[in-house]
């Protein structure tokens, strides 16, 4: 058959689901019948709990009877001395039970403030024998010399087989969905192979595998006991936490998973790779129980840890062929980015070395400085930002399967059923995206994983396991060759190699837009006979240089032009629009017939060569002999007027920013200024403001000039002082005056 993306989900009743989820397998209140458990007080060590077979054992009930009274008086000091320190110097150890009469393993561990004993009777349990032990190290040589994953799992299977005596022992591996496949098995020879078989997710559920990650080892003898269960039940207000205990019972539904599959004993061991649940060695017997003595297991255990140190190294030996290719072409693009740091998205998409090439990959998209570039085959262009705002979103930065993240991304399975995503920082939205198709896969299951799995119990619906295991195949849609590790976190560093590059270039660009803006203010301002002029510039505190600038433009027959201007956006690229503007405005103020005629003449020059461009200006041109002015506004904040009985912006003629409109048309104000008349002209960084906004910057300006002094120099720093502008933004003041 043929399944989608979302591929191996068996759909599965909620309420069993969730039963399943809350089963409290570490709490099971029960052990299994192959030893005794007695949780007992320290330092007493008096009996509190005792499982209900402990009687059978020591001849008699425990309850509140202490160890030493249990146990021979040379082993119950052994044990009291081995409490003293480490607990796991100490396990197994092996006593006489005197009224058992035979040796005991007793293994200990504490939880929930108690001593949680263990005894295991030696007396029914097969060994490999000593001979077996001998040969260990030339096992741990075996797993060491393994040059491949496959290598090493078929040493772990058949050595772990060789020292348990189980009938089949396979080596279990997750996807990151949690489905299994067996990757290695060691068999009995009548026995039908598993070997390339996957198992759902749902046959080891999350609270199951929680425990495998701190409880390496699981033992079930015989998978028809009955569970025996503890007494008292609970300890104070909830049962003891056998989590840590070796013969803690194990769920119903396991058990009935085992008989489906005609398994009698069963054992796991945990393989983790750097703190992760990586897979198990999964142990069966099919001829009876089977219980491998304690040492035995300790070695098998012993043998999985061994096994997990080296699966980092074996998993990057298997991939090393690509692993080293990723490396050369992270070296590359390195170089690419350190050569064109100004260019980078064109070189990465259209060079020689791109982006495409780090990683396999079908496309890759490309976004830096807001603007997108693709290159491959990739999603539609339009599809790409939404498609990757989601998955960020979702907290998926990569995916083999991008409909089961997004069901409404399947019509993209033809060019992005696997995403890879990097996040390039610096606010603007920008990353690294590489997209891989839909690879059709055939996957043998054992057993039909979309069969029912509830059974009606009287407490409800249980998950139910299925029953037969006979291999079943279907073919996966909507899902690309996995993201290999090597391959995530190269993408990664080339996407934080743009970060700094990105970060590197901002600071260079401010640096040459502070000198550029520098050259642009009138260190001092020339003397204008008649004209009492003071000028004021605060930078950004953030260093992000903006685009105000302002200006002094004598005319001919005496007048005078006062500038100031604003150019949208910040940095590098607004100082350089706002060096054409200024030189570009001072050309038309000589030759136009007023400011409203040069700004017209400035907008055809923006719109002519400058398209796209935004920018505010507002011009004064005084006549110092009769005070007339003439104030043309371009989108800028008004001028005010102060007069010894008012102060009042002026907002009539302002007309729109500059770019804005191909022809804008702008007007001329006409007045006079009189006496201890003062017009002021403000940048927006002076007046803006957080909650209050424009409105109460303007009214705070407008009582700060009322009653501030009369000679611009003075009035300009009492604004300033009175205002407090936050330097969010560059901050111009320019206040004229008649003398």
């Amino acid at each position: 058959m043929t399944s989608p993306a979302a591929g191996p989900a068996p759909t599965v009743d909620d309420e069993a689901l969730a039963r399943c989820a809350d089963e409290p397998i570490a709490v099971p209140g029960a052990v299994q019948p192959h030893g005794v458990l007695l949780a007992v007080r320290e330092p007493d060590l008096a009996v509190v709990v005792a499982s209900g077979n402990a009687a059978d054992l020591f001849g008699g009930p425990v309850a509140g009877r202490g160890l030493d009274e249990l146990l021979d008086p040379a082993d119950a000091g052994r044990l009291r001395a081995g409490l003293a320190g480490d607990l796991a110097e100490l396990n197994p150890l092996r006593v006489r039970v005197r009224a058992a009469g035979g040796e005991v393993d007793l293994v200990v561990h504490r939880a929930d403030g108690l001593l949680v004993t263990e005894w295991e009777p030696v007396r029914g349990a097969e060994e490999a024998g000593i001979a077996w032990h001998r040969r260990l190290p030339t096992v741990l040589q075996r797993l060491a010399a393994s040059a491949t994953l496959d290598e090493l799992s078929a040493v772990l299977a058949r050595d772990v087989r060789a020292l348990t005596g189980f009938d089949r022992v396979m080596v279990y591996r997750f996807d990151p969905e949690w489905n299994g496949e067996v990757i290695a098995e060691d068999r009995r020879a009548d026995l039908e192979p598993f070997l390339g078989l996957w198992f759902p997710a749902g046959d080891i559920p999350a609270q199951a595998r929680a425990l495998y990650e701190t409880n390496w080892m699981r033992l079930i003898p015989d998978a028809g006991y009955r569970p025996v269960p503890l007494e008292p039940a609970t300890v104070g207000r909830r049962p003891l936490d056998l989590s840590g205990a070796m013969l803690r019972s194990v769920s119903p539904v396991h058990l009935e998973y085992l008989a489906n599959m005609g398994v009698r004993a069963s054992m796991s061991i945990s393989l983790v790779d750097r703190g992760k649940l990586w897979g198990l060695i999964a142990c069966h017997h099919y001829a009876g129980p089977h219980r491998p003595s304690y040492t035995d297991r300790t070695a098998a255990e012993f043998l999985g840890r061994t096994a997990s140190l080296l699966l980092p190294t074996k998993v990057v030996a298997g991939d090393q062929g690509g692993v080293v290719e990723v490396a050369q072409r992270q070296a590359e693009l390195a170089a690419v980015v350190g050569r064109t740091p100004r260019g980078l998205a064109a070189a990465l998409t259209d060079g020689e070395v791109t982006a495409l090439g780090l990683v396999p990959a079908a496309g890759v998209a490309v976004r830096l400085g807001g603007q997108l570039h693709l290159a491959g085959t990739t999603p539609p262009a339009e599809r790409v930002g939404p498609l990757v705002r989601d998955l960020l979103a979702a907290g998926v930065r990569a995916t083999d399967a991008v409909s089961r993240v997004l069901p409404a991304a399947a019509d993209l399975a033809a060019t992005a059923s696997g995403v890879l995503v990097a996040e390039v920082a610096g606010g603007r939205g920008d990353y690294l995206a590489w997209f891989r198709p839909e690879t059709l896969r055939e996957i043998t299951w054992g057993g039909n994983p979309y069969t029912s799995k509830t059974a009606q119990t009287d407490a409800g619906p249980r998950l139910s396991p299925r029953r037969s295991f006979d291999a079943w195949s279907e073919t996966v849609r909507e899902r690309s060759q996995p993201w290999l590790d090597h391959e995530v976190a190269a993408a990664r560093s080339l996407a934080a190699l743009l970060t700094e590059t990105a970060a590197n270039r901002a600071t260079e660009d401010n640096r040459l837009a502070t000198a550029l803006q520098r050259t642009l203010l009138l260190e001092q301002l020339p003397e204008v006979p008649g004209v009492d002029l003071a000028a004021r510039y605060l930078p950004s505190a953030d260093d992000v240089v903006g685009g105000d600038w302002y200006d002094l433009v004598p005319l001919p027959g005496g007048r005078v032009s006062v500038v100031l201007g604003d150019v949208a956006g910040h940095g590098l690229a607004a100082a350089a629009i706002t060096a054409q503007l200024r030189h570009a405005l001072r050309a038309h103020l000589l030759r136009a017939a007023g400011p409203a005629a040069a700004l017209d003449g400035l907008n055809e020059v923006i719109g002519a060569l400058l398209p796209g461009e935004l920018a505010t200006a507002v011009v004064a041109e005084l006549d110092p002999a009769t005070g007339e002015v003439v104030i043309a506004n371009a989108g800028h904040l008004p001028v005010l007027h102060a007069t010894a009985g008012a102060t009042e912006y002026l907002h009539e003629g302002r007309g729109p920013a500059l770019g804005l409109l191909d022809a804008a048309g702008y007007r001329e104000i006409r007045l006079t200024l009189a006496g201890d008349d003062r017009l002021l002209l403000v940048s927006d960084g002076l007046v803006e403001r957080g909650r209050g906004g424009l409105s109460a910057g303007l009214d705070d300006l407008r009582a700060a000039v009322a009653g501030g002094p009369v000679t611009p120099q003075a009035l300009a720093d009492a604004v300033l002082a009175a205002l407090d502008p936050p330097r969010t933004d560059d901050v111009t003041l320019l206040a004229l005056a008649r003398t």
